[in-house]
């Protein structure tokens, strides 16, 4: 996991997210904290048993295993698939020490999951979603326009953990002459190649966002170094926005257009006073 930025941290306040931390971790304090434990577990006392270390050990093993295969770099998305595999973890260890507890400790989970789901963006979705076709005639339609484009898969865990974010990018920062769109590369395999993007289930490569100006693509993220090994790009909001500098070239586009609005408004009046 990359550096942790105080707008994951602030996510992390959701009282989903809070709820998912307190499910997937307390089996501990009931299980050691005495005089807790000495209440729940009489027989066993305050500790845990060989089963017990055993189990958590292989959550362990599962949670670094699995966040690294499914690209979880962003705090938000680790602790949520960290939490999913400890909980199971925790429904065994309470089924372990007594039917009842893991009975009433799977009834929270599936409560929990009903009464505070995960959030998500409920903002403007200002996206394009294009075929292969259709996005070679939109950039080629109007040079003018800078887009900005995602190449996805539904099937993608980083794209999952992504496409919220990149809704929010498109909500904030879209103009006239500042557009962002999506394209499914599993249904559009012809774009995926144009722009040497692996689909593989092994693929790091996804998502993808390139900006395209006049046309053509001039910059793209995750990108590959002068060896052709691929640098690693941690997709959140905050390493979208600085990487492709999206605050000076929203300011930049918005005052262009501005002044194609000002200039056509003087020529305007000019031609009136000839008139006149």
């Amino acid at each position: 996991m990359n550096v942790i930025e105080w707008g994951q941290v602030r996510r992390l306040l959701h009282p989903h997210y809070v709820a998912t931390v307190f499910l997937a971790t307390v089996f501990f304090p009931l299980r050691l904290v005495s005089p807790v434990c000495d209440v729940m577990f009489p027989e066993k006392g305050c500790g845990l048993d060989y089963r017990e270390t055993e189990i958590l050990f292989f959550l362990i093993i599962i949670i670094l295993f699995r966040t690294q295969k499914m690209g979880c770099t962003s705090l938000v998305p680790y602790i949520s698939s960290a939490s999913m595999y400890a909980k199971v973890a925790m429904v065994l260890l309470f089924f372990y020490n007594d039917l009842r507890y893991g009975i009433i400790y799977s009834v929270t989970c599936v409560m929990h999951l009903m009464v505070l789901p995960e959030p998500t963006y409920t903002g403007p979705d200002r996206n394009v979603y294009f075929t292969t076709q259709t996005l070679e005639e939109e950039l080629q339609r109007d040079k003018r326009v800078v887009w900005i484009i995602e190449f996805f898969a539904l099937w993608s865990p980083p794209c999952i953990n992504f496409a919220s974010d990149f809704r929010y990018l498109s909500g904030k920062y879209t103009l006239e002459n500042l557009r962002f769109g999506k394209i499914d590369v599993t249904r559009n395999p012809e774009a995926a190649e144009k722009y040497h993007i692996n689909t593989s289930t092994l693929s790091k490569q996804l998502p993808t966002i390139v900006m395209f100006k006049d046309g053509k693509a001039v910059m793209r993220r995750p990108t590959v170094d002068s060896k052709s090994k691929l640098v690693k790009f941690n997709f959140t909001v905050e390493n979208v926005v600085n990487d492709f500098d999206l605050n000076n070239l929203y300011n930049e586009l918005k005052n262009e257009k501005i002044s194609k609005r000002v200039s056509q408004t003087a020529q305007k009046s000019i031609k009136e006073k000839k008139v006149d």
